[in-house]
């Protein structure tokens, strides 16, 4: 019979490795959307860490007992800043409480959102402009990414000694923009993240992406990596945007395949330099295809965050009658059925 200190030794031991297991860093791919997404279909991408929280959006902490972590990213004219760190919820939503997320909306709905968080939190980064009112500019995409696009993830395993060094060595760096959307972009600044934990996760495609680095590429990258390192336990999910009467975001594209597929290009290359447009054809059916929809499940914001209740314990986990054949519920922060996906 196992004596009884090595006995709770033991359980101690197997809650640690449980719950070192049970986190992770994960790719966020983004659909593009509106004006911009139609110039350039390549998205944004951004990382979302699930034991690494936000002591302010620029500094990071470790999380505490039932917090869902923070959602890091490189962005372009946010008071000068590099990278941002918000917390999921808000991140997706722009609202604190997963009750105050609105089942449909409309653009007046979430600028509403974000212009309330805005004012509770970032006041910061996004001041009020001249008339007290809510500021134009950039920093909307630090709240309510899921209002403006389909959002597909790629979440590997991750140590605490692997995201105690990544919160050192981004709270030690100086946050300083310097954002180029050729060679220092959003997909740059993810890929870059994803390498600290596993070097070599990520690397450039010279052929289908011309030696750039696409959201896209950061994907199928660390999806070909996983395939190498099944240690990493890569699980995929995706976040449906919200529905309502805003418009649906777009499919993702790589480099070559945006150029093929934008027939205003295509088809004047192809007619006036058919060699060309034949080679960029080979380089995308040889080297960028990638479809984030495989195996993907839906993202259930309720089991990624179980709030506190007001004496401390959490509400008690959600039914998981929809979850997918042999997927353990503390498998990842999120519970999980089958995506319908269109």
């Amino acid at each position: 019979m196992m004596k009884p200190r090595i006995f709770f030794i033991f359980i101690i031991f197997i809650l640690a490795a449980i719950a070192q297991a049970h986190a992770g860093a994960a790719l966020l791919l983004e659909e593009p959307f509106g004006k911009f997404g139609y110039l350039n279909p390549t998205g944004h991408a951004a990382v979302y860490l699930t034991r690494i929280c936000a002591a302010t959006p620029t500094q990071l902490r470790p999380c505490a007992p039932g917090e869902a972590g923070a959602v890091i990213s490189r962005y372009h004219r946010i008071a000068g800043y590099d990278w941002i760190a918000i917390p999921l919820v808000p991140y997706l939503y722009a609202v604190d409480d997963i009750q105050n997320i609105p089942q449909k909306t409309d653009s007046e709905t979430v600028k509403s959102l974000r212009d309330a968080y805005r004012r509770s939190h970032l006041l910061e980064l996004a001041p009020n402009d001249a008339a007290g009112q809510m500021p134009q500019g950039d920093w909307v995409q630090l709240v309510g990414a899921s209002y403006n696009r389909k959002i597909y993830g790629f979440e590997i395993e991750t140590s605490e000694q692997q995201d105690a060094a990544l919160m050192d060595a981004f709270n030690r760096q100086r946050n300083k923009s310097h954002f180029n959307l050729l060679f220092n972009n959003c997909a740059n600044f993810a890929g870059g993240v994803l390498n600290r934990y596993y070097p070599g996760s990520v690397r450039r495609n010279y052929i289908a992406d011309a030696g750039l680095m696409s959201p896209k590429q950061v994907a199928k990258s660390l999806v070909s990596y996983s395939k190498r390192h099944p240690q990493l336990e890569l699980t995929r999910f995706v976040i449906p945007q919200v529905a309502g009467s805003i418009p649906r975001s777009d499919s993702i594209d790589g480099v070559i395949e945006s150029v093929i597929k934008t027939k205003k290009v295509s088809l004047p290359l192809a007619a006036l330099h058919p060699f060309i447009a034949g080679g960029l054809a080979v380089a995308y059916l040889t080297e960028g295809r990638f479809n984030p929809k495989r195996d993907a499940t839906v993202f259930d914001i309720e089991q990624a965050v179980q709030p506190q209740e007001p004496n401390g314990s959490q509400r008690p986990e959600l039914p998981r009658s929809d979850a997918s054949p042999g997927m353990p519920a503390a498998r990842t922060p999120v519970s999980v059925r089958q995506a319908e996906l269109e």
